[in-house]
């Protein structure tokens, strides 16, 4: 079970970015994927996470109506799209799935908004 996280990047406030976690070693469509996120100096944080029948639950107020999730199973792919990004979006954005009670993290990507 291996996933991969990619798309981030500098982007001034207001700006949009759509991270992906690309999945490999396993049938994505059986699993639930989760982004979370972590700042300098702060703790991990979920921010949302997808279903493996598609419905979305998020875990940071601050990012509904702003971040989208979505998944391609086909493309064993699961997609992160950030609008209206602030500043306090910066951190590293790491994707998470569990199987067998055993918690699979991609590498991360970091995401950097400028004012």
């Amino acid at each position: 079970v291996q996933l991969q996280a990619s798309g981030g990047g500098l982007v001034q406030a207001g700006g949009s970015l759509r991270l992906s976690c690309a999945a490999s070693g396993f049938t994505l469509d059986h699993y639930a994927i989760g982004w979370f996120r972590q700042a300098p100096g702060k703790e991990r944080e979920g921010v949302l996470c997808i279903s493996s029948r598609g419905g979305t639950t998020y875990f940071a107020d601050s990012v509904k109506g702003r971040f989208t999730i979505s998944r391609d199973n086909p493309k064993s792919t699961v997609y992160l799209q950030m609008n209206s990004l602030k500043p306090e979006d910066t951190a590293v954005y790491y994707c998470k799935t569990r199987s067998k009670s055993r918690d699979y993290w991609g590498q991360g990507t970091q995401v950097t908004v400028s004012s």
